[in-house]
């Protein structure tokens, strides 16, 4: 298996992993404030990698270099996390998605600025479909929603959150001066719970943990193990061996992999409409993957 196929076996794993996050994470978004919960789940993210980490060989002083990339990143990252939860207090887990597959275009477009990635005819013409297919989701499948640009409020939240996640990927591979994804991840990580702990430590205080329902705490435990801590991994795994705009194509399989975690979960199927804008971005994903030649 080459190094860029191993790249797009992690992202297919972390479409799958990331798209429970967002059926979990509608189910509890009321219950908890998004920081404090956002600040224990990267706590546990931390402790999970730091484990793996020193299993791994530890962390060598040359890793600690220049910690304020470590600062950029785990600021990206904990506004992404706590600006989800946000926009899923009132944003359905398959549009809060679909607003999740714009990722492709805007970090093709950080891909240029930072690294001056450029895109070929089909990349652009993927990223093109995908981003209509994505609208046709968020707006319901309504076109006179679309024409009024009815954007909900949870999903305008959410894009804020996606620009950072977008910026992100580029930046794995701009600041990355050798060290392992894991412990790249790790310190990323751990300043990301220090900046959230700082920012939410009035939010934190005022949680009555005790009192959480049990779907506060399974959310907490899946995320913080597979869509936070392995999901780090792999993207940051994936961002040093293909472009970001690939790397963030496969965001567009997310609502796909939504609408099974719905079905799963008990809260049926979509309609029609929103399932044609699902197909119009799965085909997006198929465009932007394959080879020029």
């Amino acid at each position: 298996m080459t190094e860029a196929m191993r790249g797009h076996l992690a992202m297919l794993a972390f479409s799958a992993l990331v798209a429970g996050s967002f059926a979990l994470g509608a189910m509890m978004a009321n219950l908890v404030d998004p920081v404090a919960f956002s600040a224990l789940r990267f706590a546990l993210a931390s402790l999970f990698i730091g484990i793996g980490v020193l299993a791994g060989g530890g962390v060598a002083r040359s890793d600690a270099a220049a910690a304020w990339r470590y600062l950029l990143m785990g600021g990206l990252f904990a506004s992404y996390f706590v600006l989800m939860f946000e926009g899923l207090k009132t944003a359905p887990p398959v549009s809060a998605a679909a607003v999740f597959t714009l990722t492709p275009v805007l970090a093709a477009g950080f891909g240029w600025a930072l690294l001056r990635q450029r895109m070929t005819g089909r990349m652009a013409a993927a990223l093109a479909i995908g981003a209509a297919g994505a609208l046709w989701v968020i707006f319901r499948g309504d076109p006179a929603a679309l024409l009024r640009f009815d954007l909900g409020r949870g999903e305008a939240i959410y894009f804020l959150g996606c620009i950072a996640h977008a910026a992100y990927v580029p930046l794995v591979r701009l600041l990355n001066r050798g060290e392992r994804a894991a412990v790249f991840t790790f310190g990323t990580l751990l300043a990301g719970t220090a900046i959230l702990v700082l920012a939410g430590w009035g939010q934190i205080r005022a949680t009555d943990w005790a009192a959480l329902p049990a779907i506060v705490w399974v959310t907490l435990a899946y995320t913080s193990v597979f869509a936070t801590a392995a999901s780090f991994v792999l993207t940051q795994y994936a961002a040093l061996r293909l472009p970001a705009a690939k790397v963030m194509a496969y965001t567009y399989l997310t609502p796909a992999w939504v609408i099974l975690w719905q079905v799963a979960l008990g809260h049926g199927v979509p309609g029609g409409g929103v399932i044609v804008g699902v197909l119009a971005v799965a085909g997006a994903l198929i465009l932007l993957l394959k080879d020029e030649h």
